[in-house]
C-alpha cells in the first residue's frame, strides 16, 4: 500500500473522528493466518448448504446425457473447497448414478490449490479449480512438459455473500461517471509495463507506456470541480488469486499495479469471525468520492455503485447482471473449472470422459441451479468445452 495514501487516509480519520474510520486500520484485527484461514473456512461453510438463487434458468440449449459406455469404476476428484462445502459435490454424485449406477466417485476437497498438486502426483484423475493460477500451471507443465486440460465447470456467482462471485467495479455515489471501458480501467489500475502473461507465456505486445497511465478524474472526461481530483484506487492484496484475476482480465496479465493502489486483506475479528477484505474497501469507498474499487456486487452500499463497462471504446456499455455475468458479455465473470491430465495425442480415459460428459449437460448443470449459488453454464460455452474433449 502506499505510504503517502495511508497516512492521509488515517489523518483524515483522525481529524473527523466518527466520519472516517480506515477498514483496513481496525484495531483488534488478527492477522496470524491460520486464524484469518479458520475463520475464512467458517465463513463459507456457513453458507454452503444454503440456494442463494431460486430462479429459473432456460437450459434447453444444453445437450442431454447419454452415456457412450458405461463405467465400473472410481473417479477420484480433488480440489474445490466450494463443491463440498456446498452440495453440488453429492448432486452431481447422485446425478451421475442414475446413468452410471455402477460408477462411484471420491470426493477430497480442501481446496482448489491441491487440484493439479493431487494431477501431479498421479492421485487424481480430476482436479476441480477455480481457474488456474500462473504456479498451477508452471507446476503441471515442469512435471509433464504439456500444458494441463482446463474446461469449465460452472460461471462463478453474481452476488452470494462469501462465495465465488463476479468481480464488479464501483464508485461512490457521488461521481457522475457511468461507464468505463477495458482499456481505461488498465488505465486506472495499471502501470507502464514491458509485457505481460498468458498462463505461463511472457508477451511483449501487452507493454504499454506510462502516458496510458489515467490518475485524474479529468481524463475520464469529467469536468468542473472533478477535472483536477486524483484518483484513489481501491484492490485487494496481490497475492489474492481475485487479483491475480483481475490482473489477467484487465492488466493483461501484468504485475504493474497503480503505484498509488490502497491493498485490503481479510482478517479475523476477535469473536473468531471473518472481516472480508472485499468488504472492508468498499466500507470506505463510500466515505471517498474520488475513489474506485474492484469488488463483488454483494458488497454494494447505499453510497456506492456499480459502472458499467465496455469491451472497446465502439461496444457498448455493458451493466453487471445476473444474467450479464453467466452469458459473460460482463467480462469480469468468473470461472470455476475441471483441470485434466491429457498428453497431446492420446484420449482421456472413459470413466473422466463419460463424467465431463455429465458435467457438461443439460442434467449435469439443472444439479448447479438445484445447488443454487454458482450460474449454469449457456450452451455455447457447453459446446466451446466438449469440443476439446475430442
Amino acid at each position: 500500500m502506499n505510504r503517502r495514501r495511508f497516512f492521509s487516509v488515517l489523518s483524515l480519520a483522525l481529524l473527523r473522528p466518527g466520519r472516517f474510520s480506515p477498514a483496513f486500520a481496525q484495531q483488534g484485527a488478527i492477522r496470524d493466518s491460520i486464524q484469518v484461514q479458520k475463520a475464512r473456512n467458517e465463513h463459507v461453510r456457513s453458507r454452503g448448504k444454503k440456494a442463494f438463487y431460486s430462479r429459473a434458468f432456460d437450459l434447453r440449449d444444453l445437450p442431454s446425457y447419454h452415456p457412450q459406455q458405461q463405467i465400473d469404476d472410481t473417479i477420484v476428484i480433488w480440489g474445490l473447497n466450494y463443491l463440498g462445502d456446498a452440495n453440488l459435490a453429492s448432486y452431481w454424485t447422485d446425478g451421475f448414478h442414475r446413468f452410471q449406477p455402477n460408477a462411484k466417485i471420491e470426493w477430497h476437497l480442501p481446496v482448489a490449490m491441491a487440484s493439479t498438486s493431487a494431477l501431479v502426483t498421479g492421485v487424481a484423475d480430476i482436479g476441480a479449480n477455480r481457474g488456474l493460477t500462473f504456479t498451477e500451471i508452471l507446476q503441471f507443465e515442469r512435471v509433464f512438459n504439456y500444458s494441463p486440460l482446463e474446461l469449465d465447470m460452472v460461471t462463478g456467482s453474481y452476488d452470494v455473500p462469501g462465495w465465488a462471485n463476479a468481480m464488479g467495479i464501483f464508485v461512490n455515489k457521488a461521481n457522475p461517471i457511468s461507464h468505463l471501458t477495458m482499456e481505461q480501467l488498465d488505465g486506472i489500475f495499471g502501470a507502464a509495463r514491458s509485457g505481460g502473461w498468458v498462463g505461463t507465456s511472457w508477451n511483449p505486445q501487452f507493454a504499454r507506456s506510462a502516458d496510458k497511465n489515467i490518475r485524474t478524474w479529468g481524463q475520464l472526461g469529467l469536468t468542473g470541480e472533478w477535472k483536477d481530483k486524483p484518483i484513489h484506487v481501491y484492490g485487494l492484496n496481490l497475492r489474492y488469486d481475485t487479483a491475480t484475476k483481475f490482473s489477467d482480465k484487465v492488466l493483461k496479465g501484468s504485475d504493474k499495479w497503480n503505484e498509488n493502489l490502497l491493498v485490503y486483506t481479510n482478517y479475523a475479528r476477535p469473536d473468531g469471525s471473518l472481516a472480508i477484505g472485499a468488504e472492508l474497501l468498499m466500507e470506505d469507498l463510500s466515505q471517498d468520492p474520488y475513489g474506485i474499487a474492484y469488488s463483488g456486487i454483494q458488497n454494494l452500499t447505499k453510497d456506492t455503485k456499480a459502472l458499467a463497462i465496455a469491451a472497446s471504446p465502439e461496444s457498448r456499455p455493458v451493466e453487471m447482471t445476473m444474467d450479464s455475468v453467466r452469458n459473460r458479455t460482463w467480462l469480469l465473470h468468473q470461472r470455476e473449472t475441471w483441470v485434466l491430465n491429457r498428453k497431446p495425442g492420446t484420449q482421456l480415459s472413459p470413466k473422466v470422459l463419460e463424467f465431463m460428459r455429465y458435467v457438461l449437460s443439460r442434467e449435469g448443470q439443472e444439479e448447479v441451479v438445484r445447488d443454487g449459488k454458482f450460474l449454469p453454464l449457456t450452451g455455447d460455452v457447453v459446446r466451446e468445452n466438449l469440443k476439446k474433449l475430442v
